[in-house]
Order: C-alpha cells, then sequence, then structure tokens
C-alpha cells in the first residue's frame, strides 16, 4: 500500500455492528465496508487506514467524534495496550448481543442452516477474575511508553513481569494490575517481580536468550488452592530455593509450586521436566462430583463455573436416558466425556494427545467409571470404518474440536456412523458453520446455545443439537 494510502483519514464513519475479532464495523459515504479496532459499536469516528483491500478497509480509530451509548470505562489501567481485554469499553450487555448475533449469523450464512430455536446466549456470573489460569514473562527490556521513548532521561527500570506487547514478542507490559484472575494473583505477581528486583536476579533477555527468570504460570482450583509454576532459563540452585522459600512463607494459599529449567528458544512447557518443589506437584478440581487432577501441564478450562455451565449444557442436550453409546471426539482429557458417564451405558472419547489420554484413563478410575474407553491418535486416523466396525455403534456422539472445526474426513464417518443426536461443542461458531453445512442433508439442527466463556473479549463459544432426519 502506498505512503499516501496508508495516510487516509475516513472521516465520519458511523460503527454500527460489531464484526470478527472484536473489531467495528462501518461504512464509508460510497457503501465500502470498514473494520476499525480501537472503537466500539455505536461510535462515530475518524479512522486511519491501515490495510485497503479491494472491498473493505481495516482502520484504527484516531478519533471519536461521538461516544457510543453502549461504552463504559475500562476498570484496567493497561487497557488498549496489552490486547487481552479488548472489549472493556463495551457494556456487557451489548457484549452478549454482539456475539449471540455474531453466532446465529454465522450459522445461517456460511452454514446455510435456518429453522433452528437459538437459546439466550448464557452469560458468565463473573464478569472479571474469572479465570483459573494465568501466565507471565519475565524481561529486562520491557515495553515503553511513548513519553518513555522520547524522553531525554535514561531509564533505569527496564524489568518487566506481565503481558506481551501484541505484534511486539520481545518487549513485555510491566503489569502493575490484571482483572482476570482473582487474588493473590496480582500479590504474587508484584511481590515475586520486587523480590527479584531487591535480590539482584536476572531478569530473561529474550533476543540474547540469557537470564534467570523466565516465565511465572498460576493455577487455582475453586477451593481456593494454588500452584505456582516457574520457568527458569538456567539453573541458580541458591537463588532459586530463596525465592521459593520467600514466596511459599508470604502466601500460605500455594499448596504446590513447581519448575522448570528451559534453554530452549520457546517458552513451551510441554516437552520439559517439571520438577516438583513443594506440595504434591498437583491440584484437585471438583465439577458436581467428579474429581480432575490438575497438573502444571494440563488441560483445563480456565473460566471454571461456565465450563460447568458448558457441561451441564452439554449433557442437557445430549438427553441421555442410561442405555446410550456416546462417542465423545476430541475428548482432550475427558473432562465431558466423564461427565456424561454417569447418565451412559458406555463412553468412547478420542483425543490426539497422549498426554490427555492418560490423564482421562487416569480421571475415569479415580472417578470409579468403568464404563469409559479412551483411544490415542490423530481423529482422522482413528476415527475410521474399522473403528466403527470394531466398536458399538453410537447413539449420541458429541463433538468438541479445536478452533479449525472437523476434518473432512472426521464429518464423513459421522454421516457413515448415523448417530441419532449430535451435540457440537465449539469455540468458533464460523467452522461450525462450516461443518454444519456438510451434514444438513442428514441432520437439522434443533437448537444453539451461545455460551460466553470469556468476558471483556469477542471470544463466544457455542453448543449446537442436531438430530437425523
Amino acid at each position: 500500500m502506498s505512503k499516501r494510502r496508508r495516510n487516509l483519514i475516513l472521516e465520519n464513519i458511523k460503527l454500527t455492528s460489531a464484526g470478527a475479532k472484536g473489531v467495528a464495523v462501518g461504512k464509508t459515504e460510497e457503501g465500502k465496508t470498514v473494520l476499525v479496532s480501537g472503537a466500539v459499536p455505536g461510535d462515530v469516528v475518524n479512522a486511519r487506514v491501515k490495510k485497503a483491500k479491494s472491498k473493505y478497509f481495516e482502520a484504527e480509530a484516531v478519533e471519536i467524534l461521538e461516544r457510543s451509548p453502549y461504552r463504559v470505562e475500562p476498570k484496567c489501567i493497561h487497557f488498549g495496550v496489552c490486547g487481552g481485554c479488548k472489549w472493556q469499553n463495551l457494556s456487557y450487555e451489548k457484549q452478549l448481543d454482539f456475539k449471540e448475533s455474531e453466532v446465529v449469523n454465522n450459522i445461517r450464512r456460511i452454514g446455510g442452516v435456518d429453522g433452528f430455536e437459538t437459546l439466550p446466549i448464557l452469560g458468565s456470573d463473573e464478569q472479571y477474575f474469572y479465570r483459573n489460569k494465568m501466565e507471565f514473562s519475565f524481561s529486562d527490556s520491557r515495553w515503553l511508553t511513548l513519553d518513555e521513548v522520547n524522553s531525554t532521561e535514561n531509564i533505569d527500570d527496564k524489568n518487566a513481569l506481565g503481558f506481551h506487547i501484541p505484534g511486539m514478542w520481545s518487549k513485555i507490559l510491566d503489569l502493575k494490575e490484571c482483572w482476570l484472575q482473582e487474588d493473590p494473583s496480582n500479590e504474587i505477581r508484584l511481590a515475586v517481580k520486587q523480590y527479584a528486583e531487591e535480590n539482584n536476579l536476572e531478569f530473561f533477555d529474550v533476543k540474547n536468550q540469557e537470564g534467570f527468570l523466565r516465565t511465572l504460570m498460576m493455577r487455582q482450583t475453586s477451593q481456593g488452592e494454588w500452584m505456582v509454576l516457574f520457568q527458569l532459563f538456567r539453573e541458580e540452585k541458591e537463588n532459586r530455593e530463596k525465592l521459593f522459600d520467600f514466596l511459599l512463607l508470604k502466601f500460605p494459599q500455594i499448596k504446590t509450586l513447581v519448575y522448570a529449567i528451559n534453554p530452549k528458544q520457546n517458552d513451551s512447557i510441554y516437552d520439559l521436566e517439571v520438577q516438583t518443589y513443594f506440595g504434591e506437584g498437583f491440584l484437585m478440581e471438583e465439577m458436581d462430583g467428579l474429581k480432575f487432577k490438575i497438573g502444571p501441564k494440563s488441560f483445563f478450562q480456565t473460566n471454571y463455573k461456565q465450563a460447568l455451565n458448558l457441561y451441564r449444557k452439554t449433557l442437557e442436550f445430549a438427553d441421555l436416558k442410561g442405555d446410550e453409546v456416546v462417542y465423545d471426539l476430541y475428548t482432550g482429557t475427558g473432562t465431558i466425556a466423564q461427565y456424561v458417564a454417569r447418565n451412559a451405558k458406555q463412553v468412547i472419547g478420542i483425543e490426539s494427545v497422549q498426554e490427555a489420554i492418560d490423564a482421562a484413563t487416569e480421571h475415569a478410575k479415580l472417578n470409579g467409571l468403568t464404563n469409559c474407553t479412551f483411544y490415542c491418535g490423530d481423529m482422522k486416523e482413528v476415527f475410521t470404518e474399522e473403528f466403527l466396525e470394531s466398536h458399538p455403534k453410537a447413539d449420541v456422539l458429541i463433538t468438541d474440536p479445536p478452533r479449525d472445526g472437523m476434518h473432512q474426513k472426521v464429518v464423513d464417518q459421522i454421516l457413515t456412523l448415523a448417530p441419532e443426536r449430535i451435540v457440537y461443542v465449539s469455540c468458533n461458531s464460523a467452522t461450525q458453520a462450516r461443518d454444519l453445512a456438510l451434514m444438513k442433508d442428514m441432520y437439522r439442527v434443533v437448537k444453539i446455545l451461545p455460551v460466553d466463556m470469556f468476558p471483556q473479549t469477542h471470544h463466544v463459544e457455542n453448543i449446537a443439537l442436531l438430530e437425523l432426519i
């Protein structure tokens, strides 16, 4: 795009709706669509063009001429910088309206499906402090404000413990507060940073790959028990033990403290050996009488209360009488599978990650569920005609795929299996709609239920019930 086009300002753009990824949508006088970041539906703005496409502009708001009636004051002092809660300036009621509309529009427009019942979106009781897991990064070169960049004074305070700035992976925003995880999350993070600075512990240098402190992760249970996990770039035994002992003395809520030495180029923990310094190395979570062992590498829904609501509604949609065979595709650690198992004759779960299958098997044993069987492998390679021939026919199928949705081969096998009911749980209604379109000749969509798992963001889940025609 030319320099002239990059400096193009679109004036008096009335933003009327919300688009994908939380942008606000309006039109120019000529009728061309404009996707505007940094604004909310209802605003009238002047916007600078960032990208010019044949059918639309991508732009950012540079001046708000009229404020939307749906605007609210963001709670977090870091709003607009960290990129984590882009809808903090939009009333929660309107967040839910836009999320529900997005789901319905995707299913109708992309899926070509209509005639279904839309249940009112299930909002979250907690709009803040709803996450049970947060990860923060250390940096010796924090993100600087524009005033700091333009200042002639030397800046000595360059350490940070917080989030990566969107689009600038090497820069970390030093968090003073975060509204996503309840206390003592903020207190622990701030205490760690203060201790590290007072004791001259080296913060990580991501460019040169050196330093001591790399990442901090915190998990909590619904019972208020906490896990703290450190990734350290190198071992410094004396410094490590003093830091850990300081935290354990100051925060008795910490039930287990674990760590991993990570000299790699990335922060992924899944191929690292995690050491237990204090406690058992895991936490126990309970959901409607089921117990789950949560380790440092475990996948578990980050919004506990909404996850519980999601599982309850999934069970309700499945409408089990006790004599059904249920297939649970993309079962993960088997949470949904075990949640429905108490109401089914048999549950068969399939997942591609061996660690998740191991956890699912362990959880089933822990919960005394003898009617659950789990298989590991790529879904399109495991869920085949041979698999169907060697296992009982499913009466009900539950599928909860990743954001990309289901592979064509998986959809084809579902149609071959032809269960009476399908409960499709999705974190991406666009790919869900695409998959529903592939099944609409054999299945009708009876009803859908959008579920808001992540308030203050544009993300939304959806549960769809399909019945064989």
